[in-house]
C-alpha cells in the first residue's frame, strides 16, 4: 500500500494536526538549539555572537526526521496505549531524540536538574556536544535508549533482539539510508524470517530516506519506487511510502501510515494467537521520504543547503564570526515560533503536550529500555548433575560443550514459561557439540519448511543464521532489554563482530558510570571449533585473535577464559551466566579432551583464576622450582602435562612446577584489571627469576603483553599461534606452531641453567622426535602411534 503527501487515509482531525506540528516544531527548536545555543535559549534578546557556542558540533541534516517519527510514536502511545521502545538508527541523531525526552519530561525525571523550563532548556542546550555534556548521537546517556547511534548498521537487528519474547512490545525502528547500505543491515532485513508472532513483540521498521550521507547520494535514496518496493517486498515486508516536504500534508501521511502499519500487525498477532495461523506474515514498515535538513537553511551563501549533503552536520557554521550567518541562524530558529511553543517560563505549552504518552508510556521512559529494571535471576540447575567424575587426573575423556550442552538443555526447559533464555549462532549449534539444547526447544523458524529439516520450530529460542552481525545485534538487543543469553560461535569468525563488541563494551563500560541504568546481563561468548582442531578446515578457519581485541578493552567490562577441561567449562559456564555487565569470552573445546578436575577442584581452580597443578609437576613444596610450565587452553595444557611427563622420565631430577591459568586477566597487574593477581601473588605463583615456559592457546605475544611489567618477565617464554597451519593432523598443527610437548621439554632444557650440556642426549630425542612426525604423518595421513594413544601416566 502507498500512503503520499496528497492522499489522507485515516486523517486525524485538524486540532490533531496542529498538536502534532506543535510538538514537531517544538522539537526541531530544540533541536537546532542544543547544536547552536549556550545562552538566550527562547531569545528572548537578539541573538549575539557570545549566546553562540565556540564549536558547533552536531548533525542535523537527519534531526528534523527522526523529531516527526518521535512525534507520531507519541501520538499512537497515546491513542493506543502501546508498550513501545525505539532504536534510533542514523549516526549522530542525539539532539532529536533528546528534544523528545525533554518533551515528554523523561529527561527531567531522569536528570532533575534539567528542568523542563527556561533554565532547564539552557542546560540541555549548553551540555550538548559540550566538554563535560553528553555525546551528539543516541548514547547510554539517553533516556530510552538501547543503540548507540555512534556506529551504523545494527539498528535493526538490535529491533528485533528486544522483540524476542516480548510479546506485547512494539519496537520501532529508524534506520537511515545511509545505514541501509552497510552489511550488517542489509543482512538484518531477513530477520523477520525467525520473529514468531504468538510470542514474541513487533518490529515496525522505519526507513528514513532524505537522500544523502556526508558529502554523497544514498543508494536507496536514488532507486526507482519500484525497484525499492520489489526490494522491500522481497525482504518479506509490506512497505508504507510517506513522501514531501509540506509538513501538514506529511503528518496527515505519517498519522495514516502508523495507523494502517499498527492495524496490520495487530491482526497479524490476532491471527496468530487466537486463530492459531502459521503463514508466514509480511509485516508492515514505512519508508519516509523527507528532505535533509529540512526545515533548516534553504541555502547559505547562495549554495543551496536543505535537501542536499551540505545540511547533513552544522548548515551555518560561521555564525560567530559572519553577521549573515548570525541572522540566518536567528531568522531559522524563529521561523518555528518559540513563544507559541514554551510560555513565559519556557514550559511547553499544552498543544505541544497533547500527544505525549504518560509515565511508562513515554518513549524515554518505558523499563525495556533499561533492561537491567525488568532482568530476573537466571535459573540454572546444580552443576552436579552434569558434572564427569573424575577419580584420577587424566583417566577419561569427554566433549567439553557436549556436557555444556546437557546443562543448557535445562536451561532451556526451566525458562520455557518465562521464555527469557536464547542461545544464537551462525548455523554451529550443533556443530559446536550443543544440540541438547533440541530436547527442550528448537530453533526458531518462520519461513517454509521441508520433510528432511530438523529441529525448526515457530516458536523456537536457538535462533541461528549466517551472519554473525544479525547473531550479535539479536543478542545485544535481547540482553539490552533484559533477558539472558550466549553467542556460540567458531573461533576464528568471532572476528566478524569485532567493531560491534567494540561498541557494546564501550556501551557497558559508560552505564557503570550512570546511576539509573540497572546492570544488565552479560554477553557471553562461547568460542569452539577453535585454532587448535581446526586441522580439517584448514588455515582459513585458524584465527584465535579475537582474545587480543577484547583485552584492549575496558578492563572493568571484559573478562576472558580458558577452561581445560569439561568440569572447568561447567564452572566457567555458572559463573559467566550468572554475571552482570560484562563482555565474557569464553574459549573451549569440542573434541575430546582429558577430565583432569573433578567438580569440586574445577570450582576452587576456575575461583583462583590460576593456580599450580601438583600432581602434574615435580615441584618441591619446601623450595623454589627449577622451571615453571604454564599453560592457557585444553590443547596447550595437555601438551604441557605431556611434556611434564616426559621431563619427569627423562630429568627426574629436574624441578618442574606446572601452573595452569582459566582466567586470563589474572596475568595483569591488579592496578590494571580487577582480575589482576598482586605481585606478590604472582612472583610466588610463577617465581621472580626461574625460567617460565608458557604454553598458550593464542598469539604469544599477548602474554608478554599481559605480563611485560612482572618481575620474572626476562625470564618467560611464550608458545602460541604464530600464523602456521593449514588441513594437517591435529598434532601437526601444534608442531608446526612450536607449541608441541617436544619443542617444550627442548625449550625447557634451553633455559634452564646449566641443563644444556647435561640433557643435550634428551635435546636430541624430542628433535628427533619431530622429525619422525614430519615423516610418519605424510606416509600414513594420521599422528604417531605414541600420541593418537597417548595418556597421561603411560
Amino acid at each position: 500500500m502507498t500512503v503520499t503527501a496528497a492522499s489522507t487515509p485515516a486523517e486525524p482531525s485538524e486540532a490533531e494536526l496542529r498538536a502534532l506540528d506543535a510538538h514537531w516544531r517544538a522539537a526541531n527548536y530544540l533541536a537546532a538549539g542544543q547544536i547552536y545555543l549556550m545562552a538566550n535559549p527562547l531569545l528572548r534578546e537578539p541573538l549575539r555572537p557570545e549566546h553562540i557556542k565556540p564549536r558547533l558540533l552536531g548533525h542535523w541534516g537527519t534531526s528534523p526526521g527522526l523529531n516527526l517519527v518521535y512525534t507520531h510514536l507519541n501520538r499512537v502511545i497515546s491513542g493506543r496505549d502501546l508498550d513501545t521502545v525505539c532504536v534510533w538508527g542514523p549516526g549522530h541523531g542525539g539532539p532529536a531524540v533528546l528534544a523528545g525526552s525533554w518533551l515528554d519530561g523523561s529527561y527531567t525525571d531522569t536528570y532533575p536538574s534539567v528542568t523542563r523550563d527556561a533554565e532547564g532548556m539552557a542546560k540541555l542546550f549548553r551540555q550538548f556536544s559540550f566538554p563535560g555534556g553528553v555525546p551528539s548521537h543516541v548514547a547510554p546517556e539517553t533516556p530510552g535508549s538501547i543503540h548507540e547511534g555512534g556506529e551504523l548498521g545494527y539498528a535493526l537487528s538490535h529491533a528485533y533482539g528486544a522483540a524476542f519474547d516480548n510479546p506485547a512490545l512494539l519496537v520501532a525502528c529508524v534506520i537511515g539510508d545511509g545505514e541501509a547500505e552497510t552489511g550488517p543491515l542489509a543482512a538484518s532485513w531477513h530477520s523477520d524470517k525467525f520473529l514468531d508472532p504468538v510470542h514474541d513483540g513487533a518490529v515496525l521498521p522505519v526507513l528514513h530516506l532524505n537522500g544523502y550521507k556526508i558529502a554523497n547520494p544514498t543508494v536507496l535514496s536514488r532507486l526507482p519506487e519500484a525497484e525499492l518496493d520489489a526490494l522491500l517486498r522481497g525482504y518479506g515486508h509490506d512497505p508504507l511510502y510517506v513522501t514531501g516536504a509540506d509538513p501538514m500534508a506529511v503528518h496527515r501521511a505519517m498519522a495514516a501510515a502508523m495507523d494502517t502499519a499498527l492495524d496490520k500487525i495487530a491482526t497479524i498477532q490476532y491471527e496468530a494467537r487466537t486463530d492459531g495461523s502459521t503463514r508466514r506474515p509480511h509485516w508492515p514498515m514505512i519508508v519516509l521520504r523527507t528532505p535533509k535538513g529540512w526545515t533548516g537553511p534553504h541555502e547559505v551563501d547562495g549554495v543551496p543547503v536543505e535537501g542536499t549533503w551540505r545540511a547533513h552536520q552544522v548548515p551555518l557554521d560561521q555564525v560567530r564570526t559572519n553577521p549573515a550567518h548570525l541572522a540566518q541562524l536567528e531568522a531559522w530558529l524563529r521561523s518555528y515560533r518559540p513563544e507559541e511553543l514554551f510560555d513565559e517560563h519556557g514550559q511547553p505549552t499544552a498543544p505541544v503536550l497533547a500527544c505525549v504518552p504518560d509515565g511508562q508510556r513515554r518513549l524515554g521512559a518505558n523499563p525495556h529500555a533499561n533492561g537491567g529494571l525488568v532482568l530476573r535471576e537466571l535459573p540454572l540447575p546444580a552443576l552436579e548433575r552434569y558434572a564427569v567424575p573424575v577419580d584420577k587426573p587424566g583417566a577419561t575423556l569427554h566433549e567439553p560443550t557436549r556436557v555444556l550442552g546437557d546443562l543448557l538443555e535445562q536451561v532451556m526447559a526451566d525458562t520455557a514459561q518465562r521464555r527469557d533464555f536464547r542461545i544464537v549462532g551462525p548455523d554451529e549449534t550443533a556443530s559446536n557439540r550443543l544440540q541438547a539444547v533440541y530436547a527442550a526447544t528448537g530453533k526458531a523458524w518462520q519461513a517454509d519448511t521441508l520433510p528432511v529439516d530438523e529441529h525448526l520450530a515457530r516458536d523456537g529460542r536457538v535462533l541461528e543464521i549466517l551472519s554473525e552481525h544479525t547473531c550479535q545485534g539479536w543478542l545485544e538487543g535481547y540482553l539490552l532489554t533484559g533477558r539472558h543469553g550466549l553467542f556460540s560461535c567458531y573461533e576464528a569468525f568471532v572476528h566478524i563482530v569485532d567493531s560491534m563488541v567494540n561498541q557494546h563494551i564501550k556501551w557497558l563500560r559508560t552505564t557503570r558510570q550512570i546511576p539509573w541504568r540497572a546492570p544488565i546481563a552479560s554477553l557471553n561468548y562461547l568460542l569452539t571449533s577453535h585454532v587448535w582442531r581446526q586441522d580439517h578446515n584448514g588455515f582459513s578457519h585458524q584465527d584465535p585473535g579475537f582474545v587480543d581485541h577484547v583485552l584492549s578493552k575496558s578492563p572493568e567490562a571484559v573478562r576472558v577464559y580458558f577452561p581445560p577441561d569439561a568440569n572447568t567449562l561447567l564452572a566457567t559456564a555458572d559463573h559467566v551466566l550468572r554475571s552482570r555487565d560484562y563482555v565474557n569470552v569464553v574459549v573451549a573445546g569440542k573434541q575430546p579432551c582429558f577430565d583432569w578436575l573433578s567438580l569440586e577442584e574445577a570450582r576452587a581452580h576456575c575461583a583462583r583464576g590460576a593456580g599450580v597443578w601438583e600432581w602434574a609437576g615435580t615441584d618441591d613444596a619446601s623450595g623454589e622450582p627449577d622451571v615453571v610450565l604454564a599453560c592457557a587452553g585444553d590443547v596447550p595444557t595437555q601438551e604441557v602435562i605431556a611434556a611434564a611427563q616426559l621431563l619427569r622420565h627423562h630429568l627426574p631430577d629436574l624441578r618442574v612446577r606446572v601452573v595452569n591459568v582459566v582466567d586470563l586477566a589474572r596475568l595483569m597487574p591488579a592496578e590494571e584489571h580487577p582480575h589482576g593477581m598482586p605481585d606478590a601473588e604472582f612472583d610466588a605463583l610463577f617465581t621472580r627469576d626461574k625460567p617460565v615456559v608458557f604454553a598458550y592457546h593464542g598469539y604469544p605475544w599477548l602474554i608478554h603483553r599481559l605480563a611485560y611489567r612482572r618481575t620474572v618477565h626476562p625470564h618467560l617464554h611464550v608458545r602460541g599461534y604464530k600464523e602456521s597451519g593449514t588441513t594437517t593432523t591435529p598434532f601437526d598443527m601444534v608442531v608446526r606452531n612450536d607449541l608441541d610437548r617436544y619443542r617444550l621439554v627442548m625449550d625447557v632444557i634451553d633455559r634452564v641453567p646449566g641443563l644444556a650440556v647435561r640433557a643435550a642426549a634428551v635435546r636430541q630425542q624430542m628433535a628427533d622426535q619431530r622429525s619422525r612426525h614430519h615423516d610418519w604423518i605424510r606416509e600414513h595421513g594420521t599422528d604417531l602411534p605414541e600420541i593418537a594413544d597417548w595418556k597421561p601416566g603411560n
